[in-house]
């Protein structure tokens, strides 16, 4: 045990885990949770050999809290790792979220969270914009089923998420305009869905996308739309306020189309319902936060006490003539 609580495993750990961190930082898709899990793990039980048979530590109360809160934190780290999940997707207004929109998914192998029990539905969103097109504050509003069927509203944000389940849904840069569509086979049941165009105003001349109805050619379109944005003013992102014509182009007919108009395509007709929009999210799961930020604390304050222990019972001298006023009069008493 006093092997395993040598300080210079302790150095070795804290390279280890400096090395991982480094690797992971890199590249966290295609690295391990271990390559960071192992080394954590290790300096845990260094942590703890040393709490139990160093004196120095198990006999002071400060430094024993210290050490204490610092084994707290190389655990629930680890732990955190094994069981984090993160992702994002996107979501249009008016849609529940659903877990088959997930993209970009990444979870530690211990994950056994309920994120299929999730259930909201999107709202309407805003976005400030200073000028020279900086990003300010979202506000998402999303809309929770009540037990009693009613529906509570709450808004959300990129640093005010949305809790459910223990999962936390941040807003994320990403959102634009969504034209919703029907498409009306010649014969068949007509479908209805939302075609998510780039990302505004980022690709803001870029508004394009394409789309190949059942049984047709592909036809692509583009939007056009009038935000009220401009650069050099400050300016409020607004789906509500927003109007676009949609441009229809087959290759052979090239079209514009305003909300509700529609227009015969080869294999059926195409409908432009509305104008409507979409926002990405970012998903992020560590149940052990509280537990990382409790152990922090306690560290803290085990630290502070230690030397506030100290320095009370060896009183730093403010001066260097204080300091040899005490030398002389150390040695008036030896003599």
């Amino acid at each position: 045990m006093r092997r395993l609580a040598s300080t210079r495993l302790t150095l070795l750990g804290m390279a280890w885990l400096a090395v991982s961190a480094g690797l992971s930082y890199d590249d966290p898709a295609a690295t391990s949770v271990w390559m960071l899990t192992s080394p954590m793990l290790f300096l845990a039980l260094n942590l703890l050999a040393a709490i139990i048979t160093q004196p120095g530590i198990n006999r002071r109360p400060g430094l024993l809290v210290f050490h204490i809160g610092l084994f707290g934190i190389c655990v629930l780290a680890a732990v955190g790792r094994l069981t984090f999940f993160e992702a994002r997707f996107e979501l249009g207004q008016g849609m529940p979220f659903s877990t088959e929109m997930l993209a970009d998914v990444r979870q530690g192998p211990w994950h056994r969270g309920a994120l299929e029990q999730v259930n909201f539905t999107q709202g309407f969103y805003t976005v400030d914009y200073a000028p020279g097109l900086t990003r300010g504050s979202t506000r998402s509003q999303v809309l929770l089923p009540q037990a009693n069927g009613s529906v509570r509203e709450q808004i959300v944000g990129d640093d005010k998420p949305l809790l459910l389940e223990g999962y936390r849904f941040y807003t994320s840069f990403n959102k634009g305009f969504a034209p919703v569509l029907t498409w009306t086979p010649e014969t068949g049941e007509p479908v209805t869905g939302t075609l998510n165009m780039p990302s505004y105003p980022m690709f803001e001349y870029k508004q394009d996308s394409e789309w190949t109805p059942p049984g047709s050619k592909p036809i692509k379109f583009w939007l056009r739309l009038d935000t009220g944005y401009t650069k050099e003013q400050s300016w409020v992102l607004d789906g509500r306020k927003a109007k676009g014509v949609l441009v229809v182009n087959n290759g052979e007919r090239r079209v514009e189309l305003a909300p509700g108009e529609s227009v015969d395509l080869p294999g059926g007709k195409l409908r432009y319902e509305q104008l409507s929009t979409w926002i990405g999210y970012k998903i992020f799961y560590d149940p052990t936060l509280y537990g990382l930020f409790i152990s922090a604390i306690t560290a803290v304050l085990g630290l502070a006490h230690h030397y506030w222990r100290k320095f009370a019972s060896q009183p730093l001298l403010a001066t260097p003539e204080r300091r040899e006023q005490a030398l002389i009069g150390n040695r008036t008493v030896k003599a």
